[in-house]
Parts: C-alpha cells; structure tokens; sequence
C-alpha cells in the first residue's frame, strides 16, 4: 500500500459524508479521500473517465448502497466483477439493516458490512472501526 492511502468514500448524504470525512481526516493515520455523491459518479472515478481522468486508484472504497443514479449493489457488482478493481477492499457503510441487503452485499462480494448507527458518538466510532481495521491492521494489495 502507498504510504498514504487513498480511500474514496460514495455517498450521497451530505450529512454522512461529511462526518466520515472529518473523523478519517482527524485520524492519527494519514489517507487522503475523494469523496462521490452517486454510483456512476464512482464507477466513472474507479474507470478514470471524464473530470476524474486523474483520479488515483483507491486502496480502499466505502460503499453507501441507497445512491442516485446507480445503486451501491450495482456499483459493487461492477466492481466485483471487472478484474482490475475487483481486489479493492469494498466496505459497505449504509443506514440498512436488513438481513436481505447485508447477504446480497456479501454475495456481491462486499469485504464488509456496517450500519451507519443512528446517533453521533457510534457512528464516529463505527467510522474510526473501519479506518482503523482497513487501514491500520489489514494487509490490502499494491
């Protein structure tokens, strides 16, 4: 992995996204994030076409599921599915809780599943959980 890791988080809730930027950039671990609103926006950044041409492969992808435009399952079966992104490890973080959506995504080939909690200090927690899993113990590929 790069010194810095890359991450790059989709999702379309101003809200959310802005909170799991503000703990990741507040981490004692470096990693820079690109930040998406919707599934054919990432899947335009994880292809590097058009404005995101540029765009660093991330190291690690956080996933919302309920997006506009293309849905987070489609967008992880994409990713899954095309053999030069399917080793980014892909985190589920998503306001769903449902039994159906957490087997569909480990099917899909999601590396992880997490419910967004509903109050501020566990979802700060759950974010700080897979900063320091993803990025400070897992081993992830070059």
């Amino acid at each position: 992995m790069r010194p810095v890791p890359e991450i790059l988080l989709v999702d379309d809730n101003p809200a959310d996204a802005g909170l799991t930027c503000e703990v990741l950039a507040t981490s004692e671990r470096s990693s820079h994030i690109s930040k998406v609103v919707d599934g054919e926006e990432a899947l335009q950044f994880l292809h590097r076409m058009g404005k995101h041409s540029e765009a660093v492969r991330p190291d690690l992808l956080i996933l919302d599921l309920n997006l506009p435009r293309k849905d987070g399952r489609a967008v992880l079966a994409e990713v899954k599915a095309d053999p030069e992104l399917n080793e980014i490890p892909v985190v589920i973080f998503t306001t769903s809780h449902s039994g159906r959506d957490i087997a569909r995504c480990y099917e899909l080939g999601a590396n992880c599943f997490v419910s967004k909690p509903g109050n501020l200090a566990d979802f700060f927690s759950a974010v700080r959980s897979i900063e320091s899993f993803w990025i400070g113990h897992a081993s992830l590929p070059d």
